[in-house]
C-alpha cells in the first residue's frame, strides 16, 4: 500500500522512470511543448520546474545540478540562456498543463505539458468584452438601479358615437 507515498511510480522502474523524466525534461525545454499522457505531465511537471527555478542563478554549481539531471548539454544551455530569461520575474508555476481529450488507442487522457513564457496564443491581451444583453421572457427580474420607464398620460380619444340598438323581431 502506498500510504502517504507522493511518487507516482507509472508502472515502470526507477531506472526506467528517471531515464523517461530526463527525456522528457530536455524535449520540453528544447521544444518548448510536449503532448503527453495527463500522468506523466503532472509527475513532469514535479520534476521539472525545480530545475527551471535553478535556472534563474546561473553558476557552476547549479549548470552541474541540471546537468546531472538532464543529461543534455544542449538543453541546459537553453535553459539558462533563453528560458531564464523569461521566467526571472516569475514566482513560480513556470508550466502549464492543457488537457487534450482521450487517447483513441487505449483512452488514456492526453495533455500537453507547455513552458507559459512561451505561448504567443496566451500571452496575447484579450480583446474587450462587449457588454452582455440578457434577453428574458415574462415575468423576468430587473437590473438593480434600472428605472422603470415613465408611463405617459393616456390620450383622451374621441367618444365614438354608438349606433341605436335595432331589436330583432321576436319568434312566436
Amino acid at each position: 500500500m502506498r500510504h502517504g507515498c507522493k511518487v507516482n511510480h507509472l508502472s515502470r522502474t526507477h531506472s526506467h522512470r528517471v531515464a523517461m523524466m530526463s527525456n522528457m525534461a530536455t524535449s520540453l525545454i528544447m521544444h518548448k511543448r510536449v503532448e503527453t499522457t495527463l500522468a506523466k505531465a503532472k509527475a513532469l511537471r514535479v520534476y521539472v520546474e525545480p530545475l527551471i527555478n535553478r535556472s534563474k542563478e546561473d553558476s557552476t554549481h547549479n549548470r552541474r545540478i541540471v546537468f546531472s539531471y538532464l543529461h543534455s548539454k544542449e538543453a541546459v544551455n537553453e535553459l539558462f540562456r533563453e528560458v531564464s530569461q523569461k521566467i526571472a520575474n516569475r514566482p513560480g508555476g513556470y508550466t502549464r498543463i492543457l488537457k487534450t481529450g482521450i487517447r483513441k488507442g487505449d483512452n488514456s487522457e492526453m495533455a500537453i505539458i507547455e513552458l507559459v513564457d512561451y505561448n504567443e496564443n496566451m500571452l496575447k491581451e484579450p480583446k474587450a468584452k462587449k457588454a452582455k444583453s440578457t434577453r428574458r421572457g415574462r415575468g423576468g427580474k430587473k437590473a438593480e438601479g434600472a428605472e422603470a420607464p415613465v408611463a405617459e398620460a393616456p390620450v383622451a380619444e374621441a367618444p365614438v358615437a354608438e349606433a341605436p340598438a335595432v331589436e330583432e323581431p321576436k319568434a312566436e
